[in-house]
């Protein structure tokens, strides 16, 4: 027998179950914001794949130490620009990674001493191998890298080739990771600072003080960038160590970068600040701080990080700019753009066309990160058809 209370009265309408379309539109219509970018932003595929991209990046510079098969110190100066080693993985039918030895030679036509594969040489190669010490994250102490010779004293493994001092490419290239990205993260954090308060205050108080700083980022804007860069940096005193250098070229990055971020900021500012939960809060007594940063910024908060993804790239190609110009970053700081400037000599691209390798990492970086950019710019109005 039917229970009565579970069946409906005669004469009622029987609501039918929603479609699958219709539940998900009802539940996007009563979705958070960040709900809606999530939905927005999964169907960028190439925003997707760049954001994998971005993260194995990261993995990188945050675990250096442990994928390079070497310091960033080391370097052998009997191995000055020698050539890529082939990684081979067997030998003989059996599974044994090796490379094999280089040994001098000399060019019967041009008379110059170069380097060639010895093949009586074999060098092993394995995971996890016993190395130089480092600390991992800086907190904990090992001496396992995930790549490297079993045996150091059979010879070296250069498989991306050395550079003018001999030190392996690969290892320069994945501890540059951390410099690199490291300064575009710092520098976008003082952009962001600078162009939150400042144009905040711009676009919140209006009239003369708003003409007066817009006035300055136009003259800002007006001067061309590198020049700019060039002029700031070379104020740095010469003396100063890695690590006052690196903070010095933050700075004078952050000092031009955190006018578009001012730009963008001082134009949310003014069009929210007549909204009624602005005016609300106005009326119930709240600062002026408190009504720029805790009722009117988080409105449009996910511009802000959009604006942010895509400013990164601009900072990893200004250090390596000036790196490469021999105005930023010096060794033995390791950054690509370091790298990079031993390609200034065509004579040493024509004999070790391999030092170029570590622009590759920067197109990758710069690329992604500029797709993943566009993906969160989109997904910030997720309104928007």
């Amino acid at each position: 027998m039917a229970d009565p209370l579970s069946s409906p009265p005669a004469g009622a309408a029987v609501a039918e179950p929603l479609l699958p379309e219709e539940q998900e539109s009802g539940d996007l219509a009563v979705a958070s914001q960040w709900r809606l970018m999530w939905q927005a932003f999964s169907r960028h595929r190439v925003a997707k794949v760049c954001g994998v991209i971005t993260i194995l990046i990261y993995l990188v510079a945050l675990f250096a130490p442990f994928l390079a098969p070497y310091p960033g110190s080391h370097h052998d100066a009997d191995y000055t620009y020698a050539p890529p080693q082939r990684l081979e993985l067997f030998d003989e039918g059996s599974f044994r990674p090796h490379v094999h030895g280089l040994t001098m030679a000399q060019d019967p036509d041009t008379l110059a001493l170069q380097f060639a594969e010895d093949p009586g040489t074999t060098i092993p190669v394995g995971l996890f191998v016993k190395g130089a010490e480092f600390e991992l994250l800086w907190l904990i102490p090992m001496d396992r890298h995930l790549i490297g010779p079993i045996d150091p004293e059979v010879g070296p493994m250069y498989l991306l080739g050395a550079d003018a001092s001999g030190r392996d490419l690969l290892s320069q290239i994945i501890h540059g990771t951390t410099v690199s990205m490291s300064l575009g993260l710092v520098g976008v954090l003082f952009s962001l600072i600078l162009g939150v308060v400042i144009g905040g205050i711009s676009g919140y108080v209006g009239g003369r003080l708003d003409s007066a700083i817009q006035r300055l980022m136009e003259l800002i804007m007006s001067i061309p960038t590198i020049p700019l860069w060039m002029a700031l940096f070379a104020a740095v005193p010469p003396t100063w160590g890695p690590l006052q250098r690196y903070f010095a070229l933050t700075v004078v990055i952050s000092l031009v970068g955190w006018v578009g971020m001012a730009r963008e900021v001082r134009g949310k500012f003014f069009a929210v600040r007549s909204e009624e939960y602005v005016q609300a809060a106005i009326a119930d007594g709240c600062s002026q701080p408190r009504v720029m940063f805790r009722h009117m910024l988080p409105s449009f908060t996910s511009h802000i990080i959009a604006n942010l993804s895509l400013s990164i790239p601009g900072i990893i190609l200004a250090e390596t700019g000036l790196s490469f110009l021999g105005l930023g970053l010096q060794a033995p700081t390791v950054s690509w753009g370091v790298l990079l400037e031993q390609a200034q000599s065509i004579r040493a691209i024509s004999t070790a066309p391999w030092i170029l390798l570590p622009g590759i990492p920067v197109v990758v970086t710069v690329l992604a990160m500029n797709f993943l950019g566009d993906g969160i710019r989109d997904a910030a109005d997720p309104y928007s058809a």
